[in-house]
């Protein structure tokens, strides 16, 4: 089993910066790709970005491109989501998700709530 603790959301006005951080515990050997994923009001849950917990590679949504960075730290068995350039539509609850080699997303993060304010 793996444990996901998200933290680092808040309120910030447009044009801000936030990081979040998904501290990882239990079985993280098994942790094949970390994500972020993000649900605003009223809408689906969308993948926003990933990084492979091996290789580093990473991939982004594009409404994020440019903006946010993901990166991992896996001496703290730590992924952050560094934020810039925040719009108002950036507003959501953000999760952090871990899944193995094989299937889907089976471990998630509380969520932590974004807000961005003009």
């Amino acid at each position: 089993q793996v444990q996901l603790a998200d933290t680092g959301g808040g309120l910030v006005q447009a044009g801000g910066s936030l990081r979040l951080s998904c501290a990882a515990s239990g079985l993280t050997s098994s942790i094949y790709i970390m994500g972020w994923f993000r649900q605003a009001p009223g809408k689906e849950r969308e993948s926003v970005a990933r990084i492979n917990w091996r290789s580093s590679n990473t991939y982004y949504a594009d409404s994020v491109k440019g903006r946010f960075t993901i990166s991992r730290d896996n001496a703290r068995n730590t992924v952050y989501l560094q934020m810039n350039s925040l719009k108002v539509e950036d507003t959501a609850v953000y999760y952090c998700a871990a899944k193995k080699v094989v299937g889907s997303y089976e471990y998630w993060g509380q969520g932590t709530q974004v807000t961005v304010s003009l």
